[in-house]
């Protein structure tokens, strides 16, 4: 077996490296804002709002055009392909918007999930084929980081060694071609919250997941100081008889990723998972408080968690947009807060604070 490689060069080391240590900076993380054209479609009707082109691209501009203060918070936001090439009403395109509050634009470059043959209702995801390409113009575009979405499960057989090996590789495969391009890879093995299985459960499958992963990006040669890992936070299952605390949710956590994350990866970007707002920023800010040795910076890629007081305020109506821009503001400050270990629960009320977003077999 050889070991033969080539490390990228120093240039394309200290790209990375910046992209990736800007983006962690302390105190901000990102605004996951890739939803697809279906996706945002269940979030629209559950505020009476058409899904058609334009009322995305409003939506997308609200939060957009937020004051210039949101950038003390966010660092990044991902955008949906077609967000990347739309624009503000007086013609600013929204990459422009972005650049001008110093947050960096980054692309959501993976296929959707799609079945696994021979496994128990597990999968795989697709948009290799093309990628490189797709990144080389992306970046042309103004992109400078992107993120590749895998899905696993737990269940009684599940994930399987067959779902487990086949998502490492895939997300291993992204982050050399994303790397290549010179795009920081977001490497995001979500291991869903649905089943009823306890948090111990859920670590072990996060520690093997993880280390599976990382053995992959060993293999494929990816320089982790150029990338950043999007992981679930360990919890109970969503039908668990028996609840997690926060407390234990970051035990856990912590626990897991110190097991399998090497140092040199540049920070760890957590999803929200389907936990309300003022629950994702808890446990947020319960990790950045657990004691034990934690190397990286430990902040937020919130979607749903970010955004469901921001469309509940909004309602479709341009009158709301300040009070929508509010509510991004506080959460925003909120979580930044948390990935500094300085929130204090329930100070920020948002219009869906408490709100379960749970979403079963979430897919994008």
């Amino acid at each position: 077996m050889t070991t033969w490689f080539e490390y990228p060069s120093p240039a394309l080391q200290e790209e990375l490296r910046k992209i990736a240590q800007a983006i962690v900076a302390p105190g901000k993380g990102i605004l996951a804002a890739d939803e697809s054209t279906s996706t945002i479609g269940k979030r629209f009707a559950d505020i009476s709002v058409e899904n058609n082109e334009d009322n995305r691209r409003k939506y997308r501009q609200l939060l957009f055009t937020c004051d210039n203060e949101i950038s003390k918070y966010i660092s990044g936001v991902i955008l949906f392909h077609e967000t990347l090439y739309q624009k503000a009403d007086d013609g600013t395109p929204f990459v422009e918007l972005l650049r001008q509050r110093n947050i960096i634009p980054g692309i959501k470059v993976d296929k959707g999930v799609v079945p696994l043959f021979g496994s128990e209702d597990e999968c795989t995801t697709q948009g290799l084929d093309d990628l490189a390409k797709r990144c080389a113009q992306y970046k042309k575009d103004g992109c400078h980081f992107a993120k590749w979405r895998c899905v696993l499960k737990i269940g009684k057989n599940t994930p399987s060694y067959q779902a487990i090996l086949e998502n490492a590789n895939v997300l291993a495969r992204y982050a050399s071609i994303c790397q290549a391009n010179r795009i920081v890879p977001i490497v995001e093995p979500e291991i869903l919250p649905d089943g009823e299985h306890d948090l111990e459960r859920c670590q072990k499958v996060t520690e093997t997941v993880l280390a599976a992963v990382y053995k992959a990006l060993n293999d494929h040669h990816v320089y982790l100081e150029g990338t950043l890992l999007k992981p679930n936070m360990v919890t109970s299952g969503a039908q668990s008889a028996s609840k997690s605390s926060i407390a234990d949710n970051a035990l856990g956590t912590v626990t897991a990723l110190s097991r399998t994350v090497p140092p040199a990866v540049a920070g760890v970007v957590f999803l929200s998972g389907g936990q309300s707002e003022e629950e994702a920023t808890q446990n947020l800010d319960a990790i950045n408080k657990q004691e034990g040795r934690k190397p990286w910076a430990l902040t937020f890629s919130f979607g749903r968690a970010l955004q469901a007081s921001v469309l509940q305020a909004w309602a479709g109506k341009d009158e709301n947009i300040p009070a929508a821009q509010q509510e991004l503001m506080n959460r925003a400050k909120a979580n930044s807060d948390a990935s500094l270990g300085k929130y204090v629960a329930g100070t920020v009320q948002g219009k869906a604070g408490e709100q379960g977003l749970f979403v079963k077999n979430h897919a994008y």
